[in-house]
């Protein structure tokens, strides 16, 4: 009977689904006190002072402590389709609709459990986003991996020879998680057109829309005309607004997923939490102003951490970016990726994250992260890591 429950408890699903390296990575620094973390995606600054405010709003309402509506509580789901007008070109009618969700690797989760059955493919773009991988994987379905190009670009051709009658969705991240890249309109609308052509849908990933550089602009996949049926747009509050935390995003669905996408929600969560939805109205109410006074200083940043990078060329490279606030770099050794990170931890005191867990698997690859630390302590960091890689 022992041995038998130990083979029912070792036979799930989940065996499948890859172990994140973050949390590893992260015992790592617990054991090297005093190590610079570039691993971390989130920024240094906090919430806005508007988002604080609403929480006393949330907690002066008795009603507010009692369930609301799955997808989201009116006042938040109409100052996001307002920004969405506005910032995205995103018009909200009677063809889609504006979920809340707790957190855009929940809309996420939300989109693949509303659109697939179990043995359908989703078209990932190499390096992907770890969770994408897992989320997809825990769904029983296939991620198709297809991979960019040398300057991780989309490759339209490429995600069009790998659709199959099992193909349900591309997904597009821009500005991109790990590589820091920022998409051209024209590679998304290609990408977009196919979906339409093909009807699957185009499930675009836009969590560091304002995070560009050297005059880029973002572009959002919806605003193309007759989208609406098959773009599914994810957004989060957790960069730009400082409060990861908090755990608040939203979703542009069609709106024949709604019903979908709502058994979905109120299975695992019933709603999005009510406390962070009014502090996403105060961070709306604030506006991308608010983070928008944030990005000379990480464009400071990583103009120091690229200058720092050109000077070792031979040993590590790196790949034009414009966005989000991550570099992938590519290292010249024969040592693993989890390898360098450990030593670079323990040697070094600088943590980065292994190229592997984002789907890399060929060569020596580390994502740099250089949003969550103010200035001064991101350039120690990135001295450390310069001095770790030139000393390989």
């Amino acid at each position: 009977m022992k041995d038998r429950q130990l083979e029912l408890n070792s036979n799930s699903r989940m065996e499948a689904v890859q172990s994140p390296l973050i949390p590893i990575v992260g015992e790592w620094i617990s054991q090297n006190p005093g190590t610079i973390s570039l691993g971390q995606g989130v920024v240094s600054y906090p919430p806005p002072p508007e988002a604080i405010a609403a929480v006393t709003e949330f907690l002066a309402d008795p009603a507010n402590h009692i369930y609301q509506e799955v997808e989201g509580i009116p006042a938040l789901r109409k100052a996001i389709a307002t920004k969405l007008k506005v910032e995205n070109n995103i018009e909200i009618d009677r063809d889609n609709c504006v979920v809340v969700t707790a957190g855009s690797n929940m809309a996420f989760m939300n989109a693949i459990l509303a659109i697939t059955s179990a043995g359908d493919e989703i078209i990932l773009n190499t390096p992907y986003y770890f969770n994408h991988e897992m989320a997809i994987t825990m769904a029983n379905c296939q991620p198709i991996l297809v991979p960019t190009d040398e300057n991780y670009q989309l490759q339209p051709e490429a995600i069009a020879k790998a659709i199959t009658s099992k193909t349900r969705a591309v997904v597009t991240i821009s500005p991109n998680n790990p590589t820091g890249v920022v998409y051209p309109s024209s590679a998304l609308a290609q990408v977009n057109q196919i979906c339409e052509e093909r009807g699957i849908y185009h499930i675009s990933d836009e969590a560091y829309e304002y995070f560009t550089y050297e005059g880029v602009e973002h572009f959002s996949p919806a605003s193309l005309p007759k989208s609406e049926n098959h773009t599914i747009s994810l957004f989060s509050l957790s960069k730009a607004y400082g409060f990861a935390s908090w755990r608040i995003g939203y979703m542009v669905i069609p709106k024949n997923l709604l019903m979908p996408v709502k058994k979905v929600q109120d299975t695992n969560l019933i709603c999005p939490p009510v406390i962070s939805q009014y502090a996403a109205l105060g961070a709306l109410k604030a506006g991308v102003s608010y983070c928008q006074k944030y990005l000379p200083a990480i464009s400071l940043v990583r103009e120091d951490f690229l200058q720092k990078l050109s000077a070792i060329r031979e040993i590590c490279t790196v790949a034009d970016t414009a966005g989000a606030f991550y570099f992938f770099l590519k290292i010249n050794t024969a040592i693993s990726d989890l390898e360098l990170a450990k030593k670079l931890i323990e040697n070094y005191k600088v943590a980065t994250i292994p190229g592997s867990t984002f789907g890399i698997k060929d060569g020596c690859y580390l994502r740099v992260a250089y949003g969550a630390l103010d200035p001064e302590t991101a350039r120690d960091g990135m001295q450390r890591l310069v001095e770790g890689l030139m000393e390989l």
